[in-house]
């Protein structure tokens, strides 16, 4: 039976780029999570001010693949011990924050956390929380990478990081996206 897992790690293109490459992983949609405004889009959420972070969210199948192996992913993915920023995205709206959908998740994401900051020399600020509304990103958002892969952001700041994460969890990966052919 499929699950949803709802990650929020600075940009959502590199996070999605990344996961919909995953074997077991059906759908990744780009969104926002975690705010206080009855709708979130994309201009309101870089304000700052609606409490939203730039999410995906995942659709998996956990007899393919573990919520454990996922959050792995996401912490290649991003640097979890960087308060409300990744790399020049600065603001609440790209916070590290787990939004887990049960309580399996959330005491998996607890564990993960703890044994997961032994790895890391400063203190890892991820939030874990309970998923709340999930907004659907604008469509022009969706599967950006694949869809721009010549633009700056994504020549320069994605491709890099999906050959690491492609070099990294290779055996985890259905490598049927011309991103994989890539790197």
């Amino acid at each position: 039976m499929a699950q949803l897992a709802t990650f929020a790690g600075g940009c959502f293109w590199c996070i999605e780029a990344a996961l919909a490459q995953v074997r077991g992983v059906s759908q990744v949609v780009s969104g926002y999570m975690g705010g206080s405004s009855a709708n979130a889009n994309y201009r309101a959420v870089c304000t700052g001010t609606t409490g939203h972070a730039e999410v995906v969210q995942l659709t998996y199948d956990p007899a393919q693949v573990s919520f454990e192996l996922l959050l792995e992913m996401f912490f290649h993915l991003h640097d979890p011990t960087t308060l409300n920023r990744q790399g020049n995205d600065i603001g609440t709206q790209y916070r590290s924050e787990i939004f887990a959908h049960d309580e399996a998740q959330l005491e998996t994401a607890r564990q993960f956390i703890s044994t997961a900051q032994a790895d890391f020399d400063a203190p890892i600020v991820t939030a874990i929380s309970r998923a709340s509304t999930f907004y659907p990103a604008e469509s022009y958002h969706q599967d950006y990478f694949n869809q721009n892969p010549q633009q700056s952001y994504c020549a320069y700041l994605i491709a890099p990081k999906l050959a690491k994460f492609h070099r990294t969890f290779n055996t985890a990966l259905r490598h049927t996206s011309a991103a994989a052919e890539r790197s």
